[in-house]
């Protein structure tokens, strides 16, 4: 009954997360495709067996790449597959990354949380945030439509004049 219990959580969990992921990397795909109809030339591109690392973990999942000039901006999402891969610490069904490549200061750490209705939800981790998401996804900022056309908006941005950045 237990094993039978544990399989099912799992498969549930697994659910979540690929809707989760394949919901975030769906968001920053429309931003891309909304900027390039109205002019920009953002090249899109999607590895569905991407690996990265999150503290001492080893998450496995998908990468979305838009890159616009010399620009870059990489999405990630993706969870510990095996036990050797490690563990979300902290709490957590998966964790992505919005990384600008070459721009530090403007990337984000994510988590996928589940609220206190079973809802989930993709919540901004600070760079001070002690990482016990458990205790406190209520708390953390969530990701919003608004957070992708942000990124999307510093990917477009011409570095050379001060006046286009967001």
């Amino acid at each position: 009954k237990d094993i039978a219990e544990y399989l099912a959580l799992r498969s549930s969990n697994d659910l979540i997360r690929k809707v989760a992921g394949d919901w975030l990397l769906t968001m920053f795909t429309n931003a891309a495709g909304k900027a390039n109809r109205a002019g920009a030339a953002i090249q899109v591109s999607t590895e569905d067996t991407h690996r990265f690392k999150v503290g001492n973990a080893n998450m496995v999942g998908m990468r979305l790449s838009l890159g616009s000039g010399v620009r870059q901006l990489l999405v990630e999402v993706g969870w510990p597959r095996t036990p050797r891969d490690g563990f979300i610490s902290g709490g957590g069904l998966a964790c992505g990354n919005i990384k600008h490549v070459g721009i530090k200061p403007a990337n984000e750490e994510l988590r996928l949380v589940l609220d206190d209705t079973g809802t989930p939800a993709w919540v901004v981790m600070s760079k001070h945030e002690v990482h016990n998401v458990a205790a406190k996804p209520r708390e953390l900022p969530r990701l919003h439509e608004a957070n992708v056309k942000k990124h999307v908006a510093i990917l477009l941005a011409d570095s050379r004049n001060p006046r286009t950045r967001p």
